[in-house]
């Protein structure tokens, strides 16, 4: 694609781009990020590209994006992403920028069967193109950027359009479409998760394996992991990995030698951390055993009996449903939403109607077979 787009790195200049933008019906858009290099993550680069042209936003430059608003708010301008979920959830965060009519390629391509969805499999099936991917982990929050990386950056986003039209069509021939407009309005309406001040290890994979003891240790290295990160402005993986911080919390090391001695950490991190880090450690086991953290448990919820037989022939029906139309069985309905079923057993399309963790399609589609299948159960 070469140099064939237009760097927008002025107020004004992002004002003339979207007088053009706003005039037609469909945009495609990408996003570059600094996860791999900065705590507090940031959107570096915005690509946008139409039939006839493509524009890089550089919101390190242009501080204000609210010309885009009007833009991505429109209901009559589609707006082309793939693999929507993080970039709507970041430009909210970063720009309290709200999107209408999103068509999401990634979760298209889901809906028509397709295994790995990931944007150069998916160019490579359908547009015959393999794309260059050596730029991915860079980053992007450099300035200048070398043009090579711009380059990157403007060349994905184009092929949007035309896979678009391609997931489109394939859609409408299985009579899919209708499905994956909802779903991708469900998912334009996705926020990012504020931590509203509870534990870190309530998202640290593997702490509800924990015991008490071993939990307040987790908790306390992970408040130090942060606070570090956020002063060296550095993501958490990189100044300690979530391998190294359960092994140091089960382990519990209040000496050098012990934390050297349970290999979790380089020779280079232990003269970073290693005094804090037995600190921390023997601090957490100081907590008296009645302030000790416990993991929040959902209890099992005791069913009655007919309930697991409802669950297990929705799951029967859901695999006759996988091998008839070649789709994920997750997303013809989830185990959660099969457990909601069972446990409302709609008898009607009035009391269907009210099983809110069910997507209108879902109802339209199968609403009558689960009806059925239900009442012969009886």
């Amino acid at each position: 694609m070469g140099s064939n787009y237009k760097i927008i790195d002025t107020e004004a200049g992002l004002e003339k781009a979207v007088s053009i933008l706003k005039n037609t019906k469909t945009v495609a858009v990408d996003m570059e990020a600094d996860s791999m290099y900065h705590f507090q993550v940031k959107v570096c680069l915005v690509q946008m590209a139409t039939e006839k042209s493509t524009i890089v936003v550089d919101p390190l430059q242009v501080k204000n994006l609210s010309p885009l608003k009007p833009l991505f708010s429109n209901p009559d301008i589609k707006k082309i992403f793939h693999g929507a979920d993080y970039d709507v959830r970041s430009l909210f965060r970063d720009f309290s920028i709200e999107i209408n009519n999103l068509f999401d390629t990634e979760l298209a391509c889901r809906f028509l069967g397709i295994k790995e969805t990931g944007l150069e499999a998916v160019i490579e099936k359908y547009l015959n193109i393999t794309l260059d991917k050596k730029c991915q982990k860079k980053d992007w929050s450099q300035r200048p950027l070398p043009k090579e990386m711009i380059d990157y950056a403007a060349a994905d986003v184009k092929y949007l359009l035309t896979l678009t039209q391609v997931c489109e069509k394939e859609l409408e021939k299985k009579c899919r479409l209708a499905w994956v407009l909802e779903e991708c309005n469900c998912l334009s309406k996705v926020r990012p998760v504020l931590s509203d001040g509870e534990p870190l290890f309530l998202k640290f994979k593997g702490a509800g394996r924990l015991k008490s003891k071993s939990l307040a240790v987790l908790e306390a290295l992970l408040q130090f992991r942060k606070g570090v990160a956020e002063k060296k402005d550095k993501p958490l993986f990189k100044i300690i990995g979530n391998d190294s911080m359960m092994k140091i919390a089960t382990a519990k090391p209040v000496t050098l030698r012990r934390l050297k001695g349970i290999n979790a950490l380089s020779e280079k991190q232990i003269h970073m951390y290693g005094n804090d880090l037995i600190e921390v450690v023997a601090g957490a086991l100081k907590i008296p055993d009645s302030k000790l953290p416990v993991y929040p448990k959902k209890k099992a919820q005791v069913l009655p009996y007919e309930i697991p037989k409802r669950i297990k022939a929705l799951k029967a029906w859901r695999t006759s449903k996988v091998r008839a139309l070649e789709i994920d069985p997750g997303i013809i309905c989830n185990n959660a939403l099969i457990t909601s079923i069972a446990i409302q057993n709609p008898v009607d399309k009035r009391s269907l109607d009210r099983i809110k963790e069910m997507r209108n399609w879902q109802k339209q589609e199968f609403g009558r077979e689960i009806i059925t299948l239900l009442r012969r159960l009886k």
